[in-house]
């Protein structure tokens, strides 16, 4: 650490050297990130409410309103009229939240100390930590041919010590939508926790099944569901870290409450203490902004980018892994090894990932991808091709 205080013009010099080596999402480089340039008006209102701490409430009074506004107001395109639930860091920590409220109600209801998770083999890894650190067995249910979670495979998988069920609403490799509707019927069934991670599908899917697309139901109409996350910071247009979980009754966030005797508020149910405000804030401004017509246009407008390039991906002999639901896709070509093929459009400097069920080229159409990016992409790929074939 310097000795002597830097000034504050060196300071920023200083580190507008680093921000240079990190990439630029209006670059339209980064095609393998669920996560997008927040709106302008929701970074500054970040910035405004920095100092606000959702730890101790009391003391934030309209922070936490503006929070409660925000869950109610998730909860209205959810299908869930009064929803218990907070603003957390993303969809990692909203998971785990539901995780551990499955695990105590199924300890305090009925006695289970060994509990079990199944989830997909799509499920995000989040879920291997929140196995990890609440001591349940993680149990992987295959696939179907659809890449979705195979509903033999779940019931064949439950036993007496299965304390939840998750199916996802935009899986995070290929954004594929499980069969919640037959999910919830099987944990209503044999009384299990179901919790659906729409985390990227949240803040699409409901708004695009608005103005015509048929896409999967997956919210809290059907009955067996008891909790969904939902990130604001993908699809949603606020800034990191804006994570949501929501609950169908305040029960489950009961069952994880502690006492926090020194603070205004004297109990917590979430994960970390001191919990940032802004957050809540900047989710609440922006959803103000954008309305559900915003919401509708923005996720029509990657559907729309998601099918161009499917269209153009097809017409010069790339493979898909599978149709596209949600604004990502995943694809192949069959003489070019996906690894070599990511090394190589790395090399053009095009930041893709690849998806492990199947293995494939990872592309997440999200608000920062032009048509003009994906033009220049498709260059890239028949050079790749030109050269390699």
């Amino acid at each position: 650490m310097n000795k002597e205080p830097l000034n504050e013009k060196e300071i920023l010099e200083e580190l507008s050297k680093y921000k240079d080596k990190d990439l630029d999402y209006d670059d339209g480089r980064i095609l393998g990130s669920m996560c997008t340039k927040p709106d302008p008006l929701a970074k500054e209102v970040f910035c405004d409410f920095l100092d606000s701490n959702l730890g101790d409430p009391g003391l934030f009074k309209g922070t936490q309103t503006l929070e409660e506004e925000v869950i109610a107001d998730i909860g209205s395109f959810l299908s869930l009229e009064k929803p218990y639930g907070n603003i957390v860091t993303g969809g990692t920590e909203a998971n785990l939240m539901a995780m551990r409220a499955a695990r105590n109600i199924a300890r305090d209801e009925k006695n289970i100390t060994k509990g079990e998770i199944i989830v997909p083999k799509s499920a995000h890894f989040s879920f291997k930590k929140a196995s990890d650190i609440l001591g349940l067995k993680l149990v992987e249910a295959d696939l179907d041919e659809n890449y979705k979670i195979a509903i033999d495979s779940v019931k064949e998988n439950i036993n007496e010590n299965t304390i939840a069920i998750v199916g996802i609403a935009g899986t995070t490799e290929l954004g594929m939508i499980d069969p919640i509707e037959e999910l919830s019927e099987i944990a209503i069934s044999n009384d299990i926790y179901l919790h659906v991670d729409a985390a990227f599908g949240g803040f699409s899917i409901p708004f695009l099944n608005n103005i015509g697309y048929k896409l999967p139901n997956f919210d809290f109409s059907y009955n067996g569901v008891s909790s969904i996350t939902v990130d604001p910071h993908k699809m949603g247009l606020a800034p990191i870290p804006s994570g949501c979980i929501l609950f169908r009754e305040k029960k489950y966030l009961n069952a994880m409450t502690v006492e926090a005797p020194y603070l205004t508020s004297k109990e917590q149910s979430t994960i970390v203490g001191t919990r940032l405000g802004a957050p809540a804030a900047s989710t609440w401004a922006v959803m103000k902004y954008m309305g559900e017509t915003g919401y509708e246009e923005l996720a029509n407008e990657c559907m729309i980018n998601t099918q161009f390039l499917a269209d153009a991906l097809k017409k010069e002999d790339f493979e898909l892994a599978c149709e596209p639901e949600l604004n990502i896709i995943g694809f192949n070509h069959p003489k070019i090894p996906t690894d070599e093929l990511a090394k190589m459009l790395e090399d053009k400097g095009w930041m893709v990932s690849t998806s492990s069920y199947p293995k494939a080229i990872r592309i997440v159409l999200m608000a920062h991808i032009s048509h003009i990016h994906l033009t220049g992409f498709l260059a890239s790929l028949r050079e790749i091709k030109a050269d390699y074939i």
